[in-house]
């Protein structure tokens, strides 16, 4: 993390953000130009539709791009979306994905089953949601689907973040029960930090890609693997090269994507 960025961060917690005060001191005296003008318009039309203005600044808009197409989220939700478009499941369900993001994404064109320990108050028609602590897998979910995604979620399981029991093995127990609610041939969409092996507490753990590829080894077959390098760009479909895998694709926080079929 840079100085200013892990600057930021730390102030954040105390309700401080720099980038917020540099920002008004930037934008202010443009608007307070632009609402002079539109008062002195007013003043003089005719067009009365809109004589009466009410405060609601927006002080950073004049300076933001028209959107941000980088970063881990971007680029996961779309990439898996298509697959699953693609290979159009009988049922798909999800654990713990960006809800967002990715499953209204799946939601434009199919059902989707998500399930997640967080409650989730809202209601879409085709999102039928369940809340659940997937370290505790129930008898009827076993081999519950033949498609699975988990998305920038399994990295959370076991550190207290979302008021769940603290358990160093927390990771390891999520995925041994998604690999029970699949049936076999089924499709798993999987998404993780990959870079040096480590746990930022009590945010997420980061994973090195051959230790994942040790998890996986003799339960799934690789379909594909991409990623998310530490610029926000994407790389579709790179091979399993030791060499990469070793430098974790020259990453320390980016995304490892993993679509695979259950053995």
């Amino acid at each position: 993390m840079k100085i200013y960025s892990k600057i930021k961060y730390y102030l954040s917690f105390v309700g401080f953000n720099p980038t917020v005060l540099i920002t008004f001191f930037r934008s202010y005296p443009l608007f307070l130009r632009d609402l002079i003008e539109i008062r002195k318009q007013i003043k003089k039309s005719n067009n009365k539709d809109f004589n009466q203005i009410n405060f609601f600044p927006q002080l950073g808009c004049r300076f933001n791009k028209s959107g941000n197409l980088k970063g881990h989220y971007v680029h996961q939700d779309l990439l898996i979306a298509k697959k699953i478009f693609k290979n159009n499941p009988v049922k798909h369900i999800d654990i713990g994905s960006r809800q967002d993001g990715f499953i209204t994404h799946l939601a434009v064109f199919r059902d989707v089953e998500v399930f997640d320990i967080r409650p989730q108050e809202s209601k879409i028609k085709e999102i039928k949601f369940t809340q659940l602590d997937l370290l505790q897998l129930p008898e009827n979910l076993v081999e519950y689907c033949d498609s699975i995604s988990s998305l920038h979620a399994i990295e959370h399981f076991g550190l207290g973040r979302y008021g769940d029991p603290v358990d160093i093995d927390g990771h390891l127990k999520g995925l041994n029960n998604i690999y029970k609610m699949l049936k076999k041939d089924g499709k798993f969409y999987f998404a993780v930090p990959i870079g040096p092996q480590r746990i930022e507490f009590n945010a997420h753990k980061v994973f090195n890609v051959s230790y994942l590829l040790g998890i996986f080894d003799g339960l799934y077959k690789i379909d594909s693997f991409s990623y998310v390098d530490d610029n926000g760009d994407l790389f579709e479909n790179v091979p399993l090269i030791l060499e990469k895998i070793n430098c974790n694709y020259g990453c320390n926080y980016g995304l490892g994507i993993f679509e695979m079929t259950k053995i």
